[in-house]
């Protein structure tokens, strides 16, 4: 049943009750499943089975507790074979900074901040998310001619023999997360004799996976990488459809689901792509000039969002710059007691 009371699991808080067990405020982490995550509540609170929770914080302020775990790493204590196990004993020897309490209390003002930054950033980042959803359902909708992906890219074959030398060989991530390179140092460990070259802006596919979204459009850095025949590559024509168009077509939730229907299922996770069904798929195509304003649109919400990523690890970076700092005496802070 709902109520007041968060339930605090391993990886924070997941749902509410209307009894609470521990009196806040309240430090939890995780015992198994998840560690090394720590959840700070002010108020009581009901903790999950899989947590571990501060039952005595010695006299200290709570908050600055909940910093100093954090900065231990926790994860590190891992002692499970199998499923992550934090074992408190090893987390009791550790031994931390503990200043008096008006000090404590300002370290905690301190890191609050950048902790209220932090949350700020990661809020903006969901809602530019969202938006960025919107988008491109609104701009990538049936309402559009619809085409076969024939009429806009065609298969190339590009063939290069194994180099003799170290190469760079391009894989493709899943969920439409773009293309990786990998250094290939030891050619003849290589298994294929013909391998397929790349060029800026083709769209490439691994067959096995293209039901999971491994398909992306090539990136200038990685013109000219290697691939094995399987990840056929295709070249855009460029007067019925642009690079920066496609690249935002082709990870749509309803393309992918359709790469998955014509990929028949197979051993594990390997389910071939039939390249003819392919090419017969339909995608909204509009007009060049359209497809011109759509990409624009949403290459700029992209970019905002990858903005605000840099922004959020960089604040990430300073909080721990400062913990470790201030945690570990490095610096002290002045409190409103002390004179200069």
């Amino acid at each position: 049943m709902k109520g007041p009371f968060p339930v605090v699991y391993s990886n924070g808080v997941k749902s509410y009750h209307k009894e609470a067990k521990v009196k806040g405020p309240g430090v939890i982490t995780g015992r198994s499943g998840t560690i090394g995550n720590l959840t700070y509540v002010e108020s009581d609170y009901w903790p999950h089975n899989t947590a571990l929770w501060v039952t005595d914080f010695k006299g200290n302020f709570p908050k600055y507790v909940f910093y100093a775990l954090q900065y231990l790493k926790l994860s590190r204590f891992d002692a499970g074979s199998g499923v992550p196990t934090l074992n408190r004993n090893d987390v009791h020897k550790q031994k931390i900074l503990v200043p008096p309490l008006p000090e404590q209390k300002e370290i905690v003002i301190l890191l609050s901040l950048w902790d209220i930054a932090i949350e700020k950033t990661e809020r903006l980042i969901a809602a530019t998310k969202l938006r960025h959803i919107a988008l491109s359902s609104k701009f990538l909708s049936k309402k559009h001619h619809m085409a076969p992906l024939n009429i806009c890219v065609k298969l190339v074959v590009r063939e290069a023999a194994r180099p003799d030398k170290p190469y760079w060989a391009l894989g493709i991530r899943s969920h439409g997360k773009g293309t990786f390179r990998r250094f290939i140092d030891n050619p003849g460990a290589v298994a294929m004799d013909t391998l397929y070259r790349v060029r800026h802006d083709d769209l490439i596919v691994n067959i096995t996976f293209a039901w999971e979204g491994a398909i992306a459009l090539v990136d200038r850095s990685d013109e000219d990488c290697l691939v094995s025949h399987r990840f056929p590559t295709f070249e855009i024509d460029r007067n019925t459809a642009l690079p920066e168009y496609l690249r935002h077509v082709i990870v749509q939730k309803q393309f992918i689901r359709n790469l998955g229907l014509i990929s028949p299922g197979g051993a594990g996770r390997n389910r071939v792509l039939n390249k003819k069904d392919f090419l017969n798929l339909k995608i909204a195509l509009p007009e060049i000039g359209e497809q011109k304003r759509i990409g624009y649109i949403l290459n700029t919400s992209l970019h905002e969002i990858s903005l605000l990523r840099s922004k959020l690890d960089l604040l990430k970076k300073q909080k721990n710059g400062l913990m470790q700092k201030l945690l570990t005496g490095e610096w002290r802070v002045k409190t409103a007691g002390e004179v200069s």
